[in-house]
């Protein structure tokens, strides 16, 4: 009976571990020895994001006009006075003092800057812009040891540096399924990729955009240790194993 007993214990351990391939990021790193690094990539202003933009000049009596605090660097957790918040309206625009209305949802911080650097010009000969997005953040849910809201300052962030960032994945994190939510458009898109496999580098999901949430699903492990979902057909597997070399002990 003492060996039906250790049997059990045996089995059970070994459903318990999660095997290698579940565990490894990037199984297939080799393939990507030499490959080319994207390095353009460039956030694209959209609706609602709010815009740090300052001028200037070497005559700083020229830019006061031009200059405006709206208070809403407060709103993004930014303790700095002296930063300019422009907020990005629904229609794609912003309201710069003196040159009204400028249109910059579905451009690049640079495309902006030489848009109002050009109307600008027309009043400062030798102006100085420079445009940031001062609410781009993300998210990360889930199986990861430190979820959050995470302000990124450089406004460049790789989706293995959000995992990084949040503490890495818990042991029970699933790295075949990170969800990734993201509004383009006013449509809402959802990717998965496999933290596995290296594939992702080269997708649309391998660099965040701003206000993208990360999901980190629960691995069948985890789920079965929350108490949710019984792994019945290992049960009845054990249970057969069971069964069987008590049979065979017991003639």
């Amino acid at each position: 009976m003492k060996k039906v007993v250790l049997l059990i214990l045996s089995l059970a351990s070994l459903m318990s571990c999660a095997t290698k391939k579940q565990i490894l990021y990037f199984q297939d790193a080799e393939t990507m020895d030499q490959a080319a690094i994207q390095e353009t990539f460039e956030p694209i202003i959209e609706p609602n994001d709010i815009l740090h933009i300052s001028i200037s000049s070497i005559d700083n009596e020229v830019v006061k006009p031009f200059e405006r605090v709206t208070g809403l660097e407060n709103n993004v957790g930014n303790s700095n006075p002296g930063l300019q918040g422009y907020l990005v309206d629904a229609e794609g625009m912003i309201r710069f003092p003196v040159l009204g209305d400028v249109s910059v949802a579905g451009k690049t911080r640079g495309e902006v800057q030489t848009i109002l650097k050009e109307k600008l010009s027309e009043y400062i000969k030798d102006v100085v812009v420079d445009v940031r997005i001062m609410n781009f953040k993300i998210t990360v849910l889930g199986q990861v040891n430190n979820p959050g809201v995470y302000a990124v300052k450089d406004e460049r962030i790789t989706l293995p540096e959000a995992i990084g960032l949040a503490g890495d994945f818990t042991l029970d994190g699933n790295r075949n399924e990170v969800v990734i939510i993201r509004e383009n458009d006013g449509k809402r898109i959802v990717g998965r990729v496999d933290f596995t496999q290296t594939d992702f580098f080269n997708s649309r999901f391998y660099f965040l955009k701003q206000n993208d949430v990360v999901y980190v699903e629960p691995s069948l492990k985890g789920v079965k240790k929350s108490g949710f979902l019984p792994d019945i057909p290992a049960l009845l597997s054990l249970v057969t194993v069971v069964l069987s070399t008590v049979i065979i002990l017991t003639r």
